[in-house]
C-alpha cells in the first residue's frame, strides 16, 4: 500500500530568487565593462584577473536564471519531476567555470613572472574600489537566499570572492603607489586565482552530491528511522531512502512494516498522517511515498529467505 503526500514545486529555490539574480547580473556587467576599460589603461593584469573572475559570476548567474525558467516547466509523463535537476546541472556548470578562470589567472601571472610592467595605479584604484562597493551591494542583494538555492549560493560565493579579489587589487595599487613595487599587481592576480579554487570545489562537491542522491546535509538517516518507528502502530521500517531533486525539494521514501489490525482503511489512511507529520516537522520534508506492509507478510518473506 503506498502513499504520495506531496506539494508541487512550481518555483524552485532558484526561481524564487530570479530578481535578486537579475540585479546582481545587471551591476557584474556593468563593472566587469568598467574594469576592463581599467585594466586595459592601467596595464594591470589583477585587475583584468579581477574583471575575468567577475565575467564569469555573470555568466554564472546567466545559466542560473536560465535554469531556473527551464526547471518551472511542467512535468510530464518521460519526465516526473520536470527540468528541476536542470538547476543542479546549472550549479555544476558554474562550478567548472570558476575552475578554468582560476588556471587561466594563474597560468598567465605565472607567464609575467619577471617581467612585471608599469601600471596606471590610480585608474587599476579607482577601478577596484568600484568594483568591492559593487560586490558589497550584490552580497547585500543576495543575503539570505544563499541558504536555499545552490545556484544563489554559488552566486554569492562567488561574488564574496570578488570582494575579495577587488580587495587584492586595491592593496597592489596603494603597494605599487607606495613603492614602485610593480609585481605586486602580479601577486594580487595570483592571489585572486588562489581564492576562486576553493569555492569551486565547494560548490562542485555539493553539486556532486545531490547529483549522486546523497541524503540532504543535515539528515539523519538512523534518526528518522527513530522517528518512524516512534508512530503507534509500526513496527519496523526499511529501504529508506531520502535525497534531493533540486534545491529546496527533498524527497524521501521507504517500506513501513505496521501492525496487522492497523491496515483497515481508517486505521491505515489515519497511520499515514502521521508518518507525514512527522517527516514534514522534524526534517522539512513534505515529498514522502510510504509503502505500508503488514507485519505478517514481512514474517512470511523472512521465513522464505531464511
Amino acid at each position: 500500500m503506498g502513499h504520495d503526500h506531496s506539494h508541487t514545486h512550481g518555483i524552485t529555490a532558484t526561481g524564487q530568487h530570479r530578481k535578486r539574480l537579475v540585479a546582481v547580473l545587471v551591476i557584474t556587467l556593468a563593472v566587469v565593462l568598467v574594469q576592463v576599460v581599467g585594466a586595459v589603461l592601467s596595464g594591470s593584469l589583477s585587475l583584468l584577473a579581477d574583471a575575468g573572475h567577475m565575467l564569469s559570476d555573470a555568466a554564472g548567474v546567466t545559466i542560473a536564471l536560465l535554469a531556473a525558467w527551464i526547471a518551472g516547466r511542467p512535468a510530464s509523463d518521460q519526465r516526473t519531476y520536470g527540468y528541476q535537476r536542470a538547476e543542479v546541472l546549472a550549479a555544476l556548470a558554474n562550478a567548472l567555470i570558476l575552475i578554468v578562470i582560476s588556471v587561466v589567472i594563474f597560468t598567465e601571472a605565472i607567464r609575467r613572472i619577471g617581467s612585471a610592467p608599469e601600471v596606471a595605479t590610480d585608474i587599476m584604484l579607482f577601478a577596484a574600489i568600484l568594483g568591492a562597493v559593487a560586490n558589497v551591494v550584490s552580497l547585500l542583494i543576495l543575503h539570505g537566499a544563499h541558504h536555499e538555492s545552490l545556484n544563489v549560493r554559488g552566486a554569492y560565493l562567488e561574488v564574496l570572492g570578488d570582494l575579495l579579489g577587488s580587495f587584492a587589487v586595491i592593496a597592489a595599487a596603494v603597494v605599487i603607489m607606495l613603492t614602485s613595487f610593480n609585481a605586486a599587481d602580479t601577486i594580487a592576480s595570483v592571489v585572486i586565482a588562489i581564492l576562486i579554487l576553493p569555492r569551486a570545489w565547494s560548490l562542485l562537491r555539493d553539486v556532486v552530491d545531490v547529483l549522486l542522491e546523497a541524503s540532504p546535509k543535515g539528515v539523519e538517516v538512523q534518526m528518522i528511522r527513530e522517528h518512524i518507528l516512534s508512530v503507534a502502530g509500526v513496527t519496523d521500517v526499511h529501504d529508506i531512502h531520502i535525497w534531493t531533486i533540486t534545491s529546496g525539494v527533498p524527497v524521501f521514501s521507504a517500506h513501513v512494516v505496521v501492525e496487522d489490525g492497523v491496515l483497515n482503511a481508517r486505521g491505515a489512511d489515519q497511520l499515514l498522517d502521521k508518518l507525514i507529520t512527522c517527516l514534514g516537522s522534524h526534517f522539512d520534508t513534505d515529498h514522502c511515498t510510504f509503502q505500508l506492509e503488514p507485519a505478517s507478510h514481512s514474517e512470511h518473506e523472512a521465513h522464505q529467505h531464511a
